[in-house]
């Protein structure tokens, strides 16, 4: 039950009734008394609340950022019209409008009320209840009551960085239709002979072509175009962080790194399928969150945002031992290993950097982190005592970086440290860079 205004209205009316009666006493009771029977001749002529059917219809998958329509409809099996407001709950990130709705459904009939969700959050957005306030005729109480009627969101990754794929397919393209300089070693089709240059590598000698020849000849091997590409996510908790603003809301706090990642993931498998090359896809901190294998170069992005979509960072230390036998695990054949993680000195100094040599020397590893560029605009305040100090710990850490970073190159790891923004470009750039130069 839920008492209106108009009540409290009344209620006040009575007041000064009681102040101006000869007998107040009788006055209050006799107040209290019209005022509780039309109050309960209210309650029992309002449409009833719980016979109400209540279902669902509309979409289950959304892009983070955009706007969907969720239908609820309102069937009324009772023999009293039901008039009021209606209000369907939803979790706060679901940003769920209007927060309730006028209802007039008549008995025997039914209606329809949408809501319109832009979720601010990935993941999946579950709807809480549904609460129907049912009026009396003469609006001074409701019958109150709530139903569950579930129904979930699956928010995806926005996938922002795809107004680049253009450009970086393009360049692909290039690559593509570049004789390519071919190294001994980087593929396993025999393609042509060639003199030997200073700095080519011995083995690949032709040694009968240059008996015939009278002068030393090289064989060179054809890349191979299908190659593997096993893109890993770092969900432990230095993906948690917020950095850049977030390009939906402008909000200043912006997404969490592991967001930034998944964009800059998403890019990279685009291009790499248009290439030619099989990618997968593992997700892990302590343990496997997500993994995806064999999916086709139609269906994969696809797959891709629904497997990222229920991912979120857990505020556990990665397990980078773990980590590292779940790729060999999966990876049996040498491959390119693009770990996208967190550049953190402490981290990295006590995780990756004891089995970076386990890794490496099977596979390719191309590591992406994403900076914070906070940490660049602290670095130039120098108007203050205060910026000056931060000024001061911020060069300390970006120092950090630059030294950890030529510590992973010299383990011969690829390193791309990029702003939020220029991180799924930047990771697209390195990746081309490996294909121009027979790398890959």
């Amino acid at each position: 039950m839920a008492l209106t205004g108009r009540t409290g209205l009344l209620a006040a009316l009575g007041a000064i009734v009681v102040l101006f009666a000869p007998q107040p006493a009788v006055a209050v009771l006799g107040v209290l008394a019209l005022l509780t029977a039309l109050v309960v001749a209210d309650l029992l002529l309002a449409g009833g609340v719980r016979p109400l059917r209540l279902e669902r219809s509309g979409e289950r998958r959304v892009r983070l950022g955009d706007a969907v329509e969720v239908t609820l409809t309102v069937t009324n099996p009772g023999p009293r019209r039901v008039r009021g407001l209606i209000r369907d709950a939803w979790s706060p990130s679901a940003r769920a409008l209007p927060r309730q709705q006028s209802l007039d459904v008549p008995a025997g009939e039914r209606r329809r009320v949408v809501t319109t969700l832009t979720p601010s959050r990935r993941g999946e957005r579950e709807s809480a209840v549904v609460t129907v306030r049912s009026l009396g005729p003469l609006g001074l109480a409701a019958r109150q009551g709530s139903h569950a009627v579930p129904w979930t969101i699956r928010v995806l990754p926005p996938f922002l960085s795809r107004s680049h794929l253009p450009a970086k397919l393009s360049r692909l393209r290039e690559l593509e239709g570049r004789h390519p300089v071919l190294i001994r070693g980087q593929g396993t089709e025999f393609d042509s002979l060639r003199e030997y240059v200073a700095g080519d590598d011995v083995r690949s000698i032709d040694w009968r072509a240059t008996a015939r020849r009278n002068d030393v000849v090289v064989r060179t091997w054809r890349p191979e175009r299908d190659r593997r590409v096993l893109i890993v996510l770092d969900t432990s908790r230095t993906s948690a962080g917020r950095v850049g603003v977030d390009p939906a809301s402008g909000d200043p706090s912006g997404w969490p790194r592991l967001d930034w990642s998944m964009d800059a993931a998403l890019l990279l498998a685009a291009l790499a399928a248009r290439a030619g090359d099989r990618v997968d896809f593992l997700a892990h901190d302590r343990t496997v969150r997500a993994w995806v294998s064999g999916a086709s170069r139609t269906e994969l992005l696809s797959v891709l945002v629904n497997a990222m979509a229920p991912i979120e960072a857990e505020l556990v230390e990665a397990d980078s031992e773990g980590m590292v036998a779940a790729v060999m695990a999966r990876a049996a054949h040498r491959c390119l290993v693009v770990l996208l993680t967190d550049l953190n000195p402490a981290a990295l100094e006590e995780g990756l950097l004891p089995v970076l040599p386990q890794l490496a020397s099977r596979h390719l590893v191309l590591l992406a982190a994403v900076s914070d560029p906070r940490v660049a605009a602290m670095a130039e305040g120098r108007d203050t005592a205060e910026q000056v100090y931060d000024a001061a710990a911020a060069e300390h850490l970006r120092g950090a970086r630059r030294r950890m970073t030529a510590r992973l190159r010299r383990h011969g790891v690829e390193v791309v440290d990029a702003l939020p923004d220029q991180i799924a470009p930047a990771l697209a750039d390195a990746y081309l860079a490996l294909k121009a130069a027979g790398r890959l």
